[in-house]
């Protein structure tokens, strides 16, 4: 008998992981450009949330 309870929906990796994968890949794009100084200026605090969400999202379930 199964007693454990569903997981919830906003709570599952898959979301978070696509999630923090875009913010990654913004991270990245917001790096290279080369028109606005302000923009890259930002690129770095993006990417490292990226990577800090991806790691910590790796971390919770994974659902069904």
């Amino acid at each position: 008998m199964n007693t454990t309870r569903p997981i919830p929906r906003w709570l599952r990796r898959a979301p978070w992981e696509r999630g923090t994968a875009v913010l990654i890949g913004i991270g990245l794009v917001m790096l290279m450009q080369p028109w606005s100084l302000e923009v890259y200026s930002y690129a770095f605090p993006v990417l490292l949330a990226g990577v800090a969400g991806y790691s910590i999202a790796g971390k919770l379930p994974r659902g069904i």
